[in-house]
């Protein structure tokens, strides 16, 4: 049998190392005897104290968005931000690289980066040797969003966190962060960040589902969003590489009632409203997705 993946993780409350513990793969210990069990649906919980002032997407939301996501409608971004992370997730044979999905959600982008890792490794060597291709951490700050995170990625593990708290990963220990349309905390994700590692992420550009956007009530791009973006990881993280990505959707009316309510304005839409426009819709409504996937790696 191939060794478990070891999960560098810390402890929500002491910041001192987890381990598995008696309960197996379903208990976390620290060495002060802090323990955390997994939930029957497989992930574990890591908000402690005052908890988050952030609101966590409802399982409305995270049920629209599984749906929206399940039906292949962003799959192409998927398969590039794969395409961007696994070389690093690779870059050293023998061992297991380390990824950690900040804001994985349903955990379909983090899903689509394991099966990148694990075709790629299956060209150098045999799979049933090892058959984890990587060490996997999706984190969320939605229970609803983990109890598919968990299902869609049982090999990873899947942790209920805020990530504008510190992260309960330990320094120089990931080789990838991803974050896709997620916040970014640029010091936590440097820290635990190898030197070399990437961080890769995914932001909307100017004309994305405008389609739609106005009609749906959807939130609309923020002015000088590529700038904030530098400004934010500056100090902590320089520029590598950058894609644009162009998707021509082809959506039925249920598939934009999900756009519209999978994202932030899900938390304010009106859902009777909601429901009232999905009937009035066309069979198909074409809509332009525009993406960019931003690489960077920390500054030594």
């Amino acid at each position: 049998m191939p060794p478990a993946p070891v999960f560098p993780l810390l402890c929500p409350v002491c910041r001192d190392a987890l381990q598995l513990g008696g309960g197996g793969a379903r208990t976390l210990v620290c060495g002060a005897g802090h323990s955390f069990d997994a939930s029957k649906q497989g992930y574990f919980n890591f908000l402690v104290g005052k908890g988050t002032v952030f609101e966590a997407d409802s399982a409305d939301m995270v049920a629209a968005r599984f749906d929206f996501l399940s039906a292949g409608h962003y799959q192409p971004l998927a398969d590039a931000i794969a395409e961007l992370a696994a070389p690093a997730l690779l870059a050293t044979p023998g061992l297991r690289g380390v990824v950690l999905d900040a804001g994985t959600g349903t955990g379909h982008y983090l899903r689509a980066v394991l099966d990148r890792v694990s075709r790629d490794l299956a060209v150098t060597r045999d799979l049933s040797a090892d058959p984890v291709p990587a060490v996997a951490i999706g984190l969320d700050i939605s229970k609803f969003a983990l109890r598919r995170g968990a299902r869609m990625n049982p090999e990873a593990l899947n942790v209920v966190g805020d990530v504008w708290q510190p992260l309960p990963v330990a320094e120089n220990a990931v080789d990838v962060v991803t974050v896709v349309f997620a916040p970014r905390n640029a010091p936590e994700f440097a820290r635990v960040l190898r030197p070399g590692g990437r961080l890769v992420v995914v932001t909307p550009r100017p004309g994305h589902l405008e389609e739609v956007a106005g009609l749906t009530g959807m939130l609309g791009i923020e002015p000088a969003k590529d700038e904030r973006l530098a400004a934010s990881l500056g100090q902590h993280f320089a520029p590598v590489e950058t894609r644009d990505l162009d998707l021509a959707l082809t959506l039925s009316p249920r598939d934009v009632a999900n756009l519209a309510y999978m994202g932030p304005a899900g938390h304010h839409l009106d859902r009777a409203a909601l429901a009232a426009l999905e009937a009035a819709l066309p069979e198909c409504t074409a809509v332009s997705a525009r993406f960019r996937i931003s690489v960077f790696e920390p500054i030594p």
